[in-house]
């Protein structure tokens, strides 16, 4: 009976916790605070939730939340397109590398074998957004190329050069930013837990 109690508590928190953070990158995702357009890309915060849901939840609901995330990149390009929606468009490029963002943020958190949890909780949000840079811009690269040098103005043998450097100018100020809000975010949560 204990048993079946605690399981049941646990399911209501994660399910909380989920609902919570998904509720929040709804708001993130359809207002101008959760995607900056600089162009030719938005800059994001939407990545956070999904980091967060990934080191409190686990990889399940991190992949969850990231499918939020995709779906909201997805609808976006449609509602509010840019020069590289097109790419947006198709789901592995909006959808399956944002699915990999939790999976990432989940073991980058769960390998690390330190004591320092703000070491942890940094290094974790600093890889999952690595991951969500390289895998979106990476799919644009392999995918559309060709369609994605024309929209930018550039060759195609040059287009790779350009979307890293894209890549450094949107990704490192993202990683910064997911590291400074996932950490105090991760141990309020954690301590509201308790």
């Amino acid at each position: 009976m204990e048993r079946n109690l605690v399981s049941t508590r646990t399911k209501t928190r994660k399910l909380t916790t989920f609902a919570m953070l998904a509720a929040i990158s709804i708001i993130l995702g359809f207002t101008p605070l959760g995607i900056i357009p600089i162009p030719p890309v938005g800059a994001t915060i939407m990545h956070i939730p999904v980091i967060i849901t990934a080191i409190l939840e686990g990889p399940v609901l991190g992949a969850l939340m990231g499918l939020v995330f995709g779906i909201i990149s997805f609808v976006n390009a449609i509602m509010k397109p840019t020069v590289l929606s097109f790419a947006a468009m198709n789901p592995l490029v909006s959808i399956v590398p944002r699915m990999l963002i939790g999976i990432v943020a989940y073991y980058a958190y769960d390998l690390i074998k330190l004591k320092n949890e703000t070491i942890k909780v940094g290094v974790s949000a600093a890889l999952a957004t690595l991951m969500n840079t390289v895998g979106f811009l990476g799919m644009i690269y392999l995918l559309y190329a060709e369609p994605a040098a024309k929209a930018l103005g550039q060759k195609v043998d040059t287009v790779g050069k350009f979307l890293l450097v894209l890549g450094t100018t949107h990704g490192l100020p993202e990683m910064g930013v997911a590291v400074l809000i996932t950490i105090p975010i991760v141990f309020a949560i954690k301590k509201i837990k308790r």
